[in-house]
């Protein structure tokens, strides 16, 4: 649909709209609103976040210089208006898609994104590095973090805090509160008070107050101070950030730019030389009512009518693989209730929502802290439980050292269930599960499992959860299953044995997860040239079927291994192998097929995988040209 947008349209810098009057900002930021829901609609991506701080990005764009003032945003979902702003409208409906505008801030996108996100609780780090790279350049620009309440709930927002207020420099930190009312409710009393703390002639009477009050004896100076601290404390909340050496500002209306404005101006303008915490309620999917009636505030959609709100999704042929896992954890757990639960603040994303439905006394969602997670997880393993822990591959990485030290090192049975591994299309590099094989596999006494399909993955399931001797993992990928069968109940695997699906003479193919269908793709395209193939599926990255590669060397002409990870996962364990058992002085070529030693844009899955060489018709190809050169 067209959108009516007569001030949008005057707009192509934030300095356009930093004239407009009061009447005019709220007029622009109705037409930004509905521009945003238009594009979302044609594109897909996160809605509900964006609608909810349109006003809060009007006025913060109104009110300080950027891109000279640094305004960062947590995760970046939230950034589509902003990015409207800011001289990419004219590409705002290429979101997501290939060789179109990020669905998150990017450095390389825009000057006006100073500090590329995609996951939550780094905005206030960031922010303080460029404050004090800021100080000791001797320059006097603005760093603003913007940051929601779901952010703070991850350690590394409280550990930036923590540093950021035990020093001087300006540092504003804007608590974006769209869910946890973590304070009173919003009021014409919270927002004076807001206004007042926030003015020039308050700081200056408090500045005149603390400078009276350290000439007091030590005794009646400490209690001075704490003393106006909890008395704004009491008033307007926030005493925890008190504590921790900000000024709390807050909480006002974060839709009403008669409240932001002024705030935000007289802290500008105060000249403080101190972190600012201001705290500001806002909405998910504010203005609009389809957003405003969904339980999740439509805060991730596929393309969508803009009337009703209905969204345009295919009927998939068969369910994710999300929902598979899940199910079947479901099942595991019905006959064993030493089975529990982990999330990190994404029990639909993980599925365990449907665990949680089904025993609401074993599934814990502890919020964005992996690093919990994990040695929460851990335990729990020590009293007999069997915890499965669900996580992105992508965020698991921020737990790596509690892995190693809190779960591999003690060689307790956690059980990582390692959702979105591999490639995830239009999440980009940032969500892209390329890594884990790589940084788990190095770890002694892991096991490490890879679905090929959904099947296997009800199997492996059933493998974690009767696997007691250490720390275990299966990955699976983003998205709907093959359409295979499901069995009632998984088969407990043996541990490091691989399966044949195709006997042949001349090249093996060993895929381990994904991939499969591609390697009997391309055992089909080599078939008809002639060339015979074995394809295998290895199941397990590590330990890997030693005697079925061994026969695969020793009776093949090359042996390609393919997955959809980077390189020092499977392949490089299976190259490590062959070389020190000397089982390539025959002559035996070998191949290994991982994804480019690149981060890869955000695209459509086909594409992504043709860049990647990794469809049945690129691993053929390079199958014959290896051929070929050793003819």
């Amino acid at each position: 649909m067209s959108v009516v947008s007569p001030l949008l349209d005057q707009i192509n810098v934030p300095a356009d709209l930093r004239d407009l009057s009061k009447d005019e900002l709220r007029q622009l930021a109705d037409e930004l609103r509905q521009e945003t829901i238009d594009a979302v609609s044609v594109t897909g991506g996160h809605l509900g976040a964006g609608l909810g701080v349109v006003e809060l990005t009007v006025a913060l764009h109104h009110v300080f210089d950027t891109p000279r003032d640094r305004l960062i945003w947590d995760v970046g979902h939230q950034a589509y208006p902003h990015k409207v702003l800011t001289g990419r409208r004219d590409r705002i409906r290429t979101l997501r898609q290939g060789g179109g505008l990020s669905g998150f801030t990017k450095r390389s996108e825009s000057e006006y994104d100073p500090f590329g996100a995609a996951h939550s609780s780094t905005s206030i780090s960031a922010g303080l590095g460029m404050a004090v790279a800021r100080d000791l350049s001797g320059g006097d620009n603005r760093v603003i973090a913007v940051i929601g309440d779901g952010a703070m709930s991850a350690g590394m927002a409280y550990e930036a805090l923590n540093n950021a207020g035990a020093r001087k420099g300006q540092l504003l930190v804007i608590l974006n509160d769209n869910d946890m009312s973590i304070a009173p409710p919003v009021g014409a009393l919270s927002r004076h008070l807001a206004q007042i703390v926030s003015s020039k002639s308050y700081q200056s009477l408090r500045s005149f107050g603390r400078g009276i009050a350290e000439h007091l004896p030590r005794p009646l100076h400490e209690a001075a101070a704490r003393a106006e601290e909890y008395a704004r404390g009491m008033l307007a909340g926030g005493t925890m950030f008190e504590e921790l050496g900000f000024l709390y500002l807050g909480p006002i209306d974060g839709h009403n730019l008669d409240h932001l404005i002024p705030v935000l101006e007289n802290i500008r303008d105060n000249g403080l030389d101190e972190p600012v915490l201001l705290h500001v309620v806002t909405e998910k999917g504010h203005g609009y009512a389809p957003a405003a009636s969904s339980d999740d505030k439509l805060h991730a959609v596929s393309k969508f009518d803009v009337v009703t709100g209905v969204q345009a999704k295919p009927k998939a042929a068969a369910p994710s693989y999300t929902k598979v896992f899940a199910d079947a954890l479901v099942r595991e757990a019905a006959g064993d209730d030493r089975i529990v639960a982990i999330t990190g603040a994404m029990p639909s994303g993980t599925g365990l929502d449907v665990f949680g439905k089904r025993f609401p006394g074993r599934m814990f969602d502890v919020g964005i802290a992996e690093q919990h997670a994990v040695t929460f997880a851990a335990g729990l393993a020590t009293e007999g439980y069997k915890p499965f822990c669900a996580i992105y591959s992508t965020f698991l990485q921020r737990a790596y050292d509690q892995v190693i030290h809190d779960v591999a090192l003690q060689g307790l049975p956690v059980r990582f269930a390692i959702d979105r591994a591999g490639l995830v299309g239009a999440d980009g590099a940032t969500h892209a599960g390329a890594f884990d094989m790589a940084y788990l596999g190095c770890l002694p006494g892991f096991v490490i499992m890879a679905a090929a399909d959904e099947a296997e993955l009800v199997h492996m399931v059933a493998t974690a959860a009767a696997y007691d001797r250490g720390p275990i993992a299966f990955r699976y990928p983003r998205g709907d299953g093959l359409g295979v069968p499901l069995p009632a109940q998984g088969e407990v695997l043996r541990i490091g044995r691989g399966r044949v699906l195709r006997e042949g003479k001349d090249v093996a193919l060993l895929s381990v997860g994904t991939r499969l269908q591609a390697a009997l793709a391309a055992a089909d395209h080599l078939g008809a040239r002639g060339i015979s193939c074995t394809v295998a599926d290895a199941r397990f990255v590590k330990p890997f079927d030693r005697d079925l590669v061994r026969r695969l060397a020793q009776s093949h002409h090359m042996l390609v291994t393919i997955e959809e990870g980077s390189i020092g996962g499977f392949g490089s364990h299976v190259l490590d192998y062959l070389v020190n058992n000397d089982l390539m002085r025959s002559g035996l070529a070998v191949r290994t097929l991982v994804l480019p030693d690149e981060f890869q844009d955000h695209d459509d899955m086909a594409k992504q995988y043709a860049r990647a060489g990794l469809n049945g018709g690129d691993i053929a190809r390079v199958v014959e040209t290896s051929l070929a050169k050793s003819a």
